[in-house]
């Protein structure tokens, strides 16, 4: 699915209009970046989790020379599904 189709979709569950559903969807994407950005969790009980953990420096490969190379340290976003959501899927 992607954001257009989840619109639709939102539209389609909600009753609210297309633009609606854009506005809503934009809203929500925009409050969970300033979150993660913040350094802090979203938790959306029964959904899940979105948070940001730090990855440290490693060392890698280059799998085309073999060579090794270091590969540095950055955040990334996690996400973890909620027991209903896993419920759901499983």
């Amino acid at each position: 699915m992607n954001k257009a189709e989840l619109i639709d979709s939102i539209a389609q569950h909600s009753g609210l209009s297309k633009a609606d559903s854009r506005k809503a969807l934009d809203a929500f994407i925009e409050a969970t970046e300033t979150t993660l950005k913040n350094g802090d969790k979203l938790a959306l009980v029964g959904f899940g989790t979105f948070s940001v953990s730090e990855r440290a420096e490693r060392k890698g490969r280059n799998p085309q020379t073999k060579q090794e190379i270091t590969i540095a340290a950055k955040k990334v976003v996690k996400f973890k599904a909620g027991a209903d959501l896993e419920k759901k899927v499983i």
